[in-house]
């Protein structure tokens, strides 16, 4: 399988720079795979596609301020981008430099080159980098006294004020991820509370995204690809919801690829089970599915691992068409862009 195969043509025009006025304002596209048909539709109408019964499954996971612009001593600039927060006083992360920093090297945030507040480079980890904290901060406060908004690295402007609360779900609630799980950047708490009053349940897991779900596909050999670890917890009572919503008869519905992910890797013995720990589960064409039934989920880049889960879940061929048209159609593409509603690919009536 080629990565060439997950191709398209976008103009960079429809890269969507800044959200919405409003969350809901977004538009849907609306994928029958079995066909290939899509509808256009605006995100509120996503309660015509729910029944009651059925179970919308939701990442909770909260974007911390993970970016950060630091002076090495010798003056030169690093951009550090936390991957994930080991313990209170170390990360692993990403680091932008035009010479990588060695062991022992202090990355100051705050101007001090004695110390200060900062990171100190303790080892390598492949392409990451474990740091430690330096000075009185943990982890916790550094972030909040020095980080930004992590925003993706196809957004050409600085995050600001309005990011902090619009590259956040409106139910995020367990700090841990450096990017937004984007198709649940549509809801917000009136919409959430008519689906709950239209009989539809809704719960969460937790997978904390890392800035690896930008990583490109390295190579041409689908197959050889690997994913980055990702932190992710499924409860027993999701686990319950589920056993619920499937006995009713009902379908489970996932907001997004980041709780496909953390769903289909709880059901990876065959049925969901409660799962506290990493995943590197990557899925692409020719998966099997084991839990979601229906997927709501942005627009995603070419090439990418989110494009092929996409491509797994409701066909190659019909998620392609309706990327096309979707470009077609002028949609807004990624992070804070419009979304997609599809049913898995042979699952329908």
């Amino acid at each position: 399988m080629r990565v060439s195969d997950f191709d398209y043509e976008l103009p960079e025009e429809l890269i969507a720079q800044v959200p919405t006025p409003r969350r809901r304002d977004s538009r849907l596209l609306v994928l029958d795979p079995e066909s290939g048909r899509v509808a256009h539709r605006t995100f509120p109408d996503i309660a015509d596609h729910l029944a009651p019964g059925d179970l919308v499954v939701a990442n909770d996971t909260r974007v911390i301020r993970g970016r950060f612009l630091a002076t090495k001593p010798t003056g030169g600039r690093v951009e550090i981008l936390i991957e994930r927060i080991l313990a209170p006083d170390r990360v692993l992360a990403w680091l932008r430099s035009s010479r990588k920093p060695k062991p022992g090297t202090f990355l100051s945030v705050d101007g001090s080159a004695d110390g200060g507040g900062g990171f100190v480079v303790r080892s390598r980890r492949e392409e990451l980098f474990e740091l430690e904290i330096a000075g009185a901060d943990g982890v916790e406060r550094l972030i909040e006294r020095a980080g930004a908004v992590p925003l993706p690295p196809y957004i050409r402007r600085a995050a600001d004020d309005g990011d902090a609360e619009r590259y956040q779900t409106v139910y995020a609630r367990r700090p841990g991820a450096v990017a937004a799980p984007t198709a649940g950047l549509h809801f917000d708490e009136t919409l959430l509370a008519a689906l709950a009053e239209r009989g539809v349940g809704i719960a969460h897991v937790t997978l904390h995204v890392g800035a690896g779900t930008f990583a490109p596909i390295r190579g041409e050999s689908v197959q050889s690809h690997a994913l980055h670890c990702e932190w992710v917890e499924v409860s027993a009572a999701v686990c319950e919801a589920i056993a619920r919503t499937r006995a009713r008869g009902g379908r489970v519905v996932s907001v997004g690829t980041t709780t496909l992910r953390a769903l289909e890797s709880a059901a990876a013995g065959g049925e969901v089970r409660p799962m506290r720990g990493e995943t590197e589960l990557f899925i692409y064409p020719g998966y099997e599915f084991r839990c979601v039934d229906v997927l709501l989920t942005n627009f995603h880049l070419p090439r990418s691992s989110l494009l092929l889960l996409v491509c797994a879940f409701g066909g190659t061929g019909p998620v392609l068409g309706a990327y096309r048209e979707a470009v077609a159609r002028r949609y807004r593409f990624f992070s804070y862009g419009d979304a997609m509603l599809l049913e898995r690919a042979g699952c329908g009536p």
